[in-house]
Parts: C-alpha cells; sequence; structure tokens
C-alpha cells in the first residue's frame, strides 16, 4: 500500500460506532433509505429497511399487502417488525412514512436510541415520488394533493424526532448523511455516556 492509498484509506474509515439503534423517519421520497444506507456506511453499521423486512416477511409487495389485508394489517405488522429490530443489535433503520406516528414504534425507537426527521418540503416530495408508481397512498388520487395532507397530518408528530436534517431537492445523499452524522455528534455531547448512540474508534 502507498502512502496516498493509506492516507485515502484513513480518510474513509469509521471513526465512530454504533452504541444504540438510529432509525431514520420521514414521508415518502425524503430519502431515509438511500441517505440511511450512506449514514451506516460512515460508521461502518448494519442497515436496515423497515419496508424491505416486511416485503420478506410478508412474501409479497406492499401494495399487494395493502390490496389483500389493508393498510391497519400492515401498519400491525410494521409496529412488529419495527420493534423486533429496534431491540436487536444496534442498527441503523429506515422506517416507512407513517410508523412514527404509532405511539407504540415512537417509544420502540426512543427506548433503543435516536430518531433522525429527514426533513423535505412539498415540491422535493412530489418530484422525488413521481418517479416510482408502487407507493399505495399516493395511488388513491391527486399525489400533490395527498402529500400534503399527510404533511399536515404527520409533521408535527416527525417534530418529536431527536434530530431534524434537512433533505433538500438537489442535495447530494452522502451530504445528507455527514449532516445526520454531525448532527449525532453534536446530540451526544449532550448526554451521559450511557445515553449516547456513538462512541469513538480509538486509533
Amino acid at each position: 500500500m502507498t502512502a496516498t492509498d493509506a492516507s485515502e484509506d484513513d480518510k474513509t474509515r469509521p471513526r465512530w460506532r454504533l452504541r444504540r439503534s438510529v432509525a431514520l423517519i420521514g414521508l415518502m421520497g425524503c430519502g431515509k433509505t438511500t441517505v440511511g444506507g450512506r449514514l451506516a456506511g460512515l460508521i461502518g453499521a448494519d442497515f436496515r429497511d423497515a419496508d424491505a423486512e416486511i416485503v420478506e416477511a410478508a412474501g409479497m409487495s406492499i401494495p399487494e399487502i395493502f390490496e389483500k389485508y389493508g393498510e391497519q394489517e400492515f401498519r400491525d405488522g410494521e409496529k412488529r417488525v419495527i420493534a423486533r429490530l429496534m431491540n436487536g443489535d444496534p442498527l441503523v433503520l429506515a422506517t416507512g412514512g407513517g410508523a412514527f406516528m404509532a405511539e407504540e414504534t415512537r417509544a420502540a425507537i426512543a427506548g433503543a436510541g435516536a430518531s433522525i426527521w429527514l426533513h423535505a418540503d412539498l415540491d422535493t416530495l412530489v418530484e422525488r415520488t413521481s418517479r416510482r408508481k408502487s407507493r399505495p397512498l399516493l395511488n388513491r388520487g391527486n399525489p400533490r394533493e395527498i402529500l400534503t395532507e399527510l404533511i399536515e397530518a404527520r409533521y408535527p408528530v416527525y417534530g418529536q424526532a431527536d434530530i431534524r436534517v434537512e433533505s433538500p431537492a438537489r442535495g447530494a445523499a452522502d451530504d445528507v448523511a455527514r449532516r445526520a452524522l454531525d448532527a449525532l455528534i453534536a446530540r451526544d455531547e449532550t448526554l451521559p455516556p450511557e445515553a449516547r448512540v456513538l462512541e469513538p474508534i480509538d486509533d
């Protein structure tokens, strides 16, 4: 390995490890899965996506679950999956847009670690969600109107998250993930050691 290679490796090597789990919350299209994966990479942590875990457990897609069993059955399964993941080894978890609305899920996340709200404005959400047609809630009418209603209903609850990080329309996922990590570090500095999410990796 050359000196240059060693320097580059040192720049990308995680400086932190997770002591407790981190859950990303926010509306569909805010970037939870992409940013969550990047954040996990920055700290060398395991990453899971709650929706993907639900699909695997059910053996069918989320639209199929909605169609066959209804939204309430999906929400009940979502609560169980998130509780299981948050009670396991520390990880970075991307949650579904409606997950944090459940009091039980908010309690499970708070008890296991920290929550990060990826905040995005309406135009950003409309543009991003238009790229995918597999979102059951948006297939019920005008996507902009539905997203507006979801913002009004959910953003006050999302505001209970430990950290808020902006997810702008033209923001790179890597940059958002670094801001999320910086916010976690800053939050930890206000907490006693046993309550901190991160711990430094000694050289």
